[in-house]
């Protein structure tokens, strides 16, 4: 029977010394949506969307809707009745068809689920095909709930600004960050989505251009993880929950498997680096507020 992980993820796995127990779990990646899963992707307000431009920089983007903006067609179709917002690069992506990974995540319950597929923008609306789908444990995520503003939760979206570098504001918005999104793309595996989340200050600068971040015990999958060790192209999103406002990096990540750089984070397994390239700040139509942090996150 052929594996379902790409050599990238079965590279990691066997590094990290969970080979085995990655293939036994392999089962909960399906090639369809699994009926008790419609449900709860048409509850969700939002979906993180993995892509790769034709330069190859991979970027990671939110889309976002009322509930119900996204469909379940049938096993293998997904139906977004949303658009990127102005300037984001995901915009320009589907242009042509592309390769996309897609978590959605239930900040309330803590729950979410990834589908990787193929992606076709029509007039009407963007279509999924998925290839692989499958959820995730809830561990590292911190509840929120989406606010309202006058009985609605739509916010009109601002323009976007474009950059190579960061400013002080970002640079603010990251070091206090307790979520981010990481979006990345095998040449064979496609594009993956995966979200990340600890206490503030689990993401730290190591230079103007350069972040670290932990990678702690997941599902032994890595399939981020094995898609960096095959192609170094990665993207991240960092949201202001409160104002809406996103922050997208598109760049060059690397894993690192020193021990000793493993110790300057708690709870990490090992280190990830990520080299910013290009950068894009945009505004969401959604707000959230905080209601708990994880318990998982290590202190």
């Amino acid at each position: 029977m052929a594996s379902k992980y790409h050599r990238g993820e079965i590279e990691v796995q066997a590094r990290a010394s969970v080979r085995e127990m990655a293939a036994r779990i392999s089962d909960v990646i399906r090639p369809g949506i699994p009926l008790y899963t419609r449900d709860f992707l048409e509850d969700q307000r939002t979906v993180v969307v993995g892509s790769t431009g034709a330069n190859g920089r991979v970027w990671a983007s939110l889309l976002t809707g009322e509930p119900g903006f996204l469909r379940v067609l049938d096993e293998r179709t997904l139906r977004i009745d949303a658009q990127p917002v102005p300037g984001d690069p995901l915009d320009e992506n589907l242009k042509r068809d592309v390769d996309v990974g897609l978590i959605s995540v239930d900040l309330s319950s803590r729950r979410r689920m990834r589908l990787n597929g193929k992606a076709e923008r029509r007039p009407e609306a963007i279509y999924v095909y998925a290839e692989q789908v499958y959820g995730n444990c809830p561990k590292y995520i911190q509840a929120r709930e989406p606010e309202t503003a006058g009985g609605s939760t739509i916010i009109e979206p601002g323009s976007a600004c474009r950059a190579g570098t960061l400013t002080g504001e970002q640079r603010r918005l990251i070091s206090s960050s307790d979520t981010f999104f990481i979006a990345s793309a095998h040449p064979d595996g496609g594009a993956d989505a995966s979200h990340r989340g600890g206490l503030p200050g689990f993401v730290r600068f190591l230079d103007e251009d350069t972040l670290a971040f932990p990678d702690y015990s997941g599902n032994n999958m890595f399939n981020t993880l094995g898609n960096i060790a095959a192609n170094p192209k990665a993207g991240l999103l960092f949201v202001d929950f409160e104002r809406g406002d996103t922050l997208q990096l598109s760049g060059e990540a690397r894993v690192i498997w020193d021990p000793a750089r493993a110790a300057e984070f708690a709870g990490a397994r090992r280190v990830v680096e990520f080299r910013i390239g290009e950068v894009v700040e945009n505004t969401v139509p959604l707000r959230w507020r905080f209601a708990a942090y994880s318990p998982f996150n290590p202190a």
